[in-house]
């Protein structure tokens, strides 16, 4: 009879995961409240530090974009260049 086999590793992946979820329940020490966490302290934003954060990355985009253009219009020179010739 044909099948036995596939039946043998079904067993074998059953009787694994029932090993694996044992494993699990013993670790779960790990597990607990957040009562002795401390947070972090963040100064407050003040309207002008939005905005200098604002203006640096407006600053940031625009060099990013300026960056790209360029590379595009290099990538473009090249291909043109290349299929003229």
């Amino acid at each position: 009879m044909g099948g036995e086999g596939s039946m043998m590793a079904a067993n074998n992946s059953l009787k694994n995961n029932r090993n694996l979820v044992s494993k699990r329940k013993e670790k779960r020490s790990l597990s607990g409240s957040y009562t002795d966490v401390k947070l972090a302290k963040f100064p407050e934003a003040t309207p002008e530090l939005l905005l200098e954060i604002k203006l640096q990355l407006k600053k940031e985009k625009r060099s990013l974009h300026l960056k790209q253009a360029i590379l595009f219009l290099i990538i473009v020179i090249v291909l043109i260049a290349i299929l003229t010739i």
